[in-house]
């Protein structure tokens, strides 16, 4: 699914026009991107939340020469999934 099929089936959902789906969700990933840029922690009940945690430096292998390389520390997103979609995802049979 890409982000046309998100706004496509958000309209057909909610019954409302496409280009107010389209609004809707263009507004609240700017909303999250804004608020991982400050730091804060997103969560949507039922969904899972977003944090942006700091990696650290590390070293790592170029896997051609094997020459050990210095990977700089940087911040990444990371998603963990509520209980309720991982029991959607991983239904007990």
């Amino acid at each position: 699914m890409n982000k046309a099929d998100l706004v496509y089936g958000m309209s057909l959902g909610a019954k409302m026009p496409v280009a107010d789906a389209k609004r809707a969700i263009e507004s609240a990933i700017d909303l999250i991107n804004k608020a991982l840029k400050r730091g804060d922690r997103i969560t949507i009940s039922g969904f899972g939340s977003f944090q942006v945690k700091r990696r650290a430096e590390r070293v790592g292998r170029n896997a051609r020469t094997g020459q050990s390389i210095r990977i700089p520390p940087k911040n990444a997103v990371v998603f963990t999934a509520s209980e309720v979609l991982e029991k959607i995802v991983n239904p007990i049979k």
